[in-house]
């Protein structure tokens, strides 16, 4: 009559992620291309572990997706220059691996380019943390409390 209770829940969870989408930052969609490149690396050297070669196959063909097409299609290489030119290619051999790794099912491989997502995720975290220097604060005035 109804659907299934994991069907509900994947929709529950899709729309959850398309609203996440629709309200975040520039920054925080970065994040969420780390996030979402990390959760399939990570899904793919499970499957490829298991012997699960189609569902390992579809885990990195995501990843590199998220890679090429997310993280390196948002480089502005105008604005960003050097930085910019070193994650383009840092993305493009992230994709080369990934796809190696699946041909060869070599799953340290896999580790490397996680541990080299995980740590760019870490760091563009530590930049959104950081506020902004004090001349480009608002001018507004603080109200004190009593």
């Amino acid at each position: 009559m109804f659907g299934s209770m994991k069907s509900g829940a994947n929709a529950y969870a899709k729309v959850g992620v398309e609203t996440g989408v629709m309200a975040a930052s520039p920054h925080k969609l970065i994040v969420m291309l780390y996030d979402g490149a990390i959760v399939a690396v990570r899904n793919g050297l499970t499957h490829m572990k298991a012997g699960n070669i189609p569902a390992k196959g579809a885990a990195i063909s995501k990843a590199i997706q998220i890679v090429e097409n997310g993280l390196r299609a948002s480089l502005d290489r105008e604005v960003g220059g050097q930085i910019a030119e070193g994650l383009d290619s840092l993305y493009e051999y992230m994709g080369r691996r990934l796809l190696t790794a699946n041909l060869n099912n070599q799953p340290e491989v896999l580790e490397e380019v996680l541990r080299l997502l995980s740590e760019l995720r870490d760091t563009w975290n530590a930049i959104g943390a950081t506020p902004p220097p004090a001349a480009e604060q608002s001018n507004a005035p603080v109200l004190a409390s009593a």
